[in-house]
This record gives C-alpha cells, structure tokens and sequence, in this order.
C-alpha cells in the first residue's frame, strides 16, 4: 500500500495488529473528528474516498477484511466502468473480450464477434487494491481488520450536531462530519439509512483452473447462457488459466440455481476440473423509493442497492455512485447546520436518480421481458444487428441503456412492442 503523507502521518499511531500492514489511527477518544469516514473498501467506497481526499479533505477508508480479498464477482470491465476509474489507473486486465457466445438454456448457440474490444476482464481481488491505493496515493487512509457496528448521529457520543459518530465492533468510536455506507448488500450503514429493496438475487461462483489448451479456445470470447429459471442466466468468463463460471437467479430458488451451475458445468465439459474456490453472494436492487442518506450519512453502491436489474452489473454502478457519495460528502462535512446537510444530501440523491436511477428503470423493464420471453431476447441479440450493435455500444461505454431508449426511436419502440409481448 502506498505510503502515508505528512498530513496523514499527524492521524497514524503504531500499529498493534503484528505488523499485517494495516494502518491504524488515533481517534474518537482524542477528539479527532475526521472529514469523510468512508465504511467499505470495494470499488463503491475507494471511489468515494478517492473523490474526497482529491478534493484535499480528510479521508479515512475503514475495511473489516485484510486487502487483497475475494469476491464473487464475474470481473467484467465494460465501457462506463473504464470511463469512471481514476486519472492513470491501469486496468489489471487477464483477458481482452472481442467475441460473445450467446445460448438459450445449452441450446441455439450462436457467436457474435467484433473487432474492437468489446470489454475487458478482472481479477476482483487485484482490480480493488488497486483502486484502494489510488484512494491512499489521493490521501486517504486506510484501516483493514475494522468491523463497523452502527453509526450514531444522536446522542452522548456525538460531540455536535454537526459530527457522527461511527462505531467499531470492539468498540472504538470514530468521529467524522459525513458519513459514506459502501459496506455491501449486507450493509450494516444501508440499514440505518433505511434502505429498501425490491430485488434480491443469489449468485454462484466457481473459479475453475483449465489446462492450457483449454484456456486458449476461450481465450477473446466469453459465453453467456440463458437459464432454465425465469430471470436466470450463466457466464464463463476467461482469465488467464482459469476459467470463472457462474449462475445467478432470484433469491428463493437457491436448490434450483445450484443445479443450474452444475448442470452449466458439466455442459461446458469442465465437470473434471477442480474449482479453486467456489462462493456465492447476494445481489439487492433499491426500490425507487428507497432513501440514500440519513442526516450526514449517504450510502452508495452494494450498500445503496445501485446496479442494473437485468444482467446485475454492479462494478460500474458501485465506482460512479462512490464518486457522486465522495463529491457530495464533502459538501456535507462543510454544512454548517441540518437543513444545509439535508440540502446536500438530496442534491446526492437527485444526482444519482437522475442518472443511475434512469439506468435501473430500463434495466427493470428488460429483466420483465427477459423472465417472461428469454427466446425473444436471445432472437434479438444473435440475430437483429441493432441489438447486438446497442449490446456492442453500451459494452464500450459509447452509449448506455437509458441513453439508447432515449435517444433512438427504433429502440423505444422494440422496447415497448417487448414489454407489450412480455405482458400478452
């Protein structure tokens, strides 16, 4: 990790955790109230501790696993997740997509292809240490091995109206002037905020090492399957010499979707293979009435329920909703009283339905159409060269699925004659 600056080393103590690298600081109980505490360091919360600390604020990056870490997660880079990462970050890329196999259920196989890059694939684990040593490198400090119970923004710990107070497990209060939740769909800071969610959705995960052979026939190309289950579908996703399978569908039908990766496996031929690790995890969409902040605390990506609906993309979701938490969080460490806080905080929550908010409406309308009609989704994409030059644009970054319905006529349209099918 990258080393601490002068004006980070003034808030540094000696570490009592053995030397693991972690860097430990000295607050709440010697008065030290810090700008922006920033709870969770996946791409949501380096990305608002990023935002925070370029801006020259005080930044501190609380993280209850030790870096790097894993997580289930395809790892695909796609066009808005590129546009989003900070000045001079270079893409730790094990695989370059320029082909996409799309099957229904194991069945109708068919290969798009494209000359240019279409997106670009990760390894989870490197991807987010290097954005957390772009937050440290901007001036944040980071503080692994830190599980945050709950935050408090009323009451003996919290010295003034103007400061909240985070709570450790052991513990240890820390005293910030704005809060950001990036702590997971899990979120302990979603759960004071009072976030809802309308969709929950169980992925599962191998990471499955392959021979070399093996990995040069998907080297390029990644394959995309259309599950047996109503909203489901499968991915193989290359890196390297390891091949990252995976299924997700609707939270409930957790049997089902175990069988569906089993089956998916097998299909591929890869039942012979060892998986390195195998891991599931939960995906939860806000409702659109869903609050992102409470008081001085705004929440952002996972914690938030920010990513698309359809095809669960949350990487680009989480770094642009981090950025937009950092950004304003700043504004609500310099708020002199309530009503100026709750000001910057709705200026947050415009900013984000206005942009990301859009996005999720129209990932909403196609996962409706895609649980009722997956046949006709499959159709579209291997053979209507609009779909796949609209999939194309939107995996570059050229373009995005809101802005093509608002945009192109034609793609309203299709939409509405899909959700009119979708419904008959």
């Amino acid at each position: 990790m990258a080393k601490a600056s002068d004006r980070e080393q003034k808030h540094i103590v000696s570490s009592d955790n053995g030397g693991t690298g972690a860097e430990t600081e000295a607050q709440g109980h010697d008065g030290t109230v810090w700008d922006v505490v920033v709870v969770g360091a996946g791409p949501a919360g380096a990305s608002a501790a990023y935002a925070a600390a370029v801006a020259g604020r005080q930044v501190l990056l609380l993280e209850k696993a030790e870096l790097p870490r894993y997580k289930t997660c395809g790892g695909g880079i796609i066009g808005p997740t590129r546009d989003s990462l900070p000045p001079g970050f270079d893409l730790p890329l094990r695989d370059r997509v320029h082909a996409v196999t799309f099957t229904l259920n194991g069945r109708l196989s068919r290969t798009r292809r494209s000359r240019k890059m279409l997106f670009g694939l990760v390894n989870r684990p490197e991807f987010d240490a290097q954005l957390v040593e772009h937050a440290q490198k901007a001036g944040a400090v980071l503080r692994t091995g830190v599980t945050v119970s709950r935050v408090e923004q009323h009451g003996p710990a919290v010295p003034d109206r103007r400061t909240v107070a985070v709570v450790t497990s052991d513990g240890e209060t820390v005293l910030a002037r704005a809060v950001v939740g990036a702590d997971g769909s899990a979120s302990r800071i979603g759960a004071h905020v009072g976030v809802k969610l309308d969709q929950v959705d169980l992925g599962l995960e191998a990471e499955i090492p392959v021979p070399e052979p093996v990995a040069e026939d998907w080297a390029g190309r990644v394959l995309i399957d259309w599950g047996p289950m109503p909203g489901s579908y499968g991915w193989v996703f290359p890196k390297g010499r390891t091949l990252t399978v995976g299924v997700i569908s609707a939270r409930g039908e957790g049997a089902a979707t175990k069988r569906y990766l089993e089956d998916f496996i097998a299909r591929l031929g890869l039942a012979g293979f060892e998986p390195a690790i195998s891991s599931g995890h939960l995906t939860r969409c806000r409702s659109d009435d869903s609050p992102l902040s409470r008081g001085r605390v705004l929440v952002c990506g996972d914690a938030a329920g920010l990513l698309e609906p359809w095809t669960r993309e949350g990487i680009s979701f989480a770094l642009r909703s981090g950025r937009l938490a950092g950004e304003w969080a700043v504004r609500i460490s310099e708020a002199h009283d309530a009503v100026d806080a709750r000001r910057q905080a709705l200026n947050y929550a415009f900013a984000i339905k206005s942009g990301l908010g859009v996005e999720m409406g129209v990932g909403r309308r196609l996962l409706t159409v895609f649980e009722r009609r997956p046949g006709v989704v499959h159709a579209a994409l291997t053979g209507f060269r609009p779909a796949w030059r609209a999939f194309t644009d939107i995996t570059r970054g050229s373009t995005t699925l809101a802005g093509i319905v608002r945009t192109s006529a034609v793609a309203r349209r299709a939409l509405e004659t899909l959700d009119r099918r979708a419904k008959g």
